[in-house]
């Protein structure tokens, strides 16, 4: 199967039609239809790392003051507990764990929904070890690659550059406005990406101003070096939505194989 880092950027677009979900309708339609979906979204973080692993996962609704049409969505793919607790198991550098409290959140089906909107396949989560640095996250990634020959998808979902404390509530509604940072830490971050350069992406704590600013906090970023890491030599990455939104906001997208 291929490989997805989606920017997810507002829970609106869970209903919104716009350039951003028609992207994500395409990549769906003109990808093979997956066996099941694990999801490493920004909004679950834990101690440790978990992968959920009820039968029916609840929609969670994690945002606030938005409208009552989007809390209303509900997004019933089912789980796949075989593939939780498969996972699971493959993880040798790092204690997993398997988790029935949690379900899909909007950073998971805000986008899956648009790749499949039948939701006729089996979605789990894996969480965010925020002990674990991003070299870590990165290494145990890599231990989940031999599922990608079992028919898995999987989808990081988050934002490249990702400050909501500098977003131009001004220029909500202007299409493509970024800040002279945002756009030249994108830049430089899909240049690591195409020329596979991870190491300067793990690394990007020492990168300058511009990817401070781009990553305050690490959530965000860190589902695109999960998808980066399972990359195989010589495979194929394109970049798609390339596009900052409200000036601090990328919704930059990566497809590999």
């Amino acid at each position: 199967m291929p490989l997805l880092f989606l920017g997810h950027g507002s829970p609106m677009n869970a209903i919104e039609d716009n350039q951003f979900t028609e992207g994500w309708r395409q990549t769906g339609e003109n990808i093979p239809l997956p066996k099941a979906i694990i999801c490493i979204s920004a909004h679950w973080e834990t101690k440790g790392t978990y992968f959920t692993a009820m039968q029916q996962p609840r929609t969670i609704h994690d945002f606030g003051g938005f409208p009552q049409q989007l809390y209303a969505v509900r997004y019933p793919a089912p789980g796949n507990p075989a593939l939780a607790e498969e996972a699971k198991n493959m993880m040798k550098k790092t204690d997993a764990g398997l988790d029935n409290t949690w379900g899909l959140d909007h950073g998971c089906w805000s986008v899956i929904s648009h790749l499949y909107p039948d939701a006729d396949v089996p979605v789990i989560q894996m969480s965010l070890d925020y002990q674990l640095t991003p070299r870590q996250h990165y290494d145990i990634a890599k231990e989940l690659a031999a599922l990608r020959r079992k028919g898995i998808l999987f989808v990081g979902s988050g934002n490249m550059v990702h400050n909501l404390q500098q977003i131009a509530w001004g220029k909500l509604s202007a299409p493509e406005y970024g800040y002279d940072w945002a756009i030249s830490a994108n830049e430089k971050m899909k240049k690591f990406i195409l020329d596979d350069n991870h190491q300067q992406l793990m690394n990007y704590r020492s990168q300058g101003d511009e990817f401070e600013r781009a990553i305050p906090t690490p959530e965000h970023f860190l589902p695109l070096l999960y998808i980066l890491a399972l990359k195989e030599e010589n495979e194929n990455v394109s970049i798609f939505n390339d596009k900052l939104v409200a000036g601090s906001l990328s919704m930059t997208s990566v497809k590999i194989g």
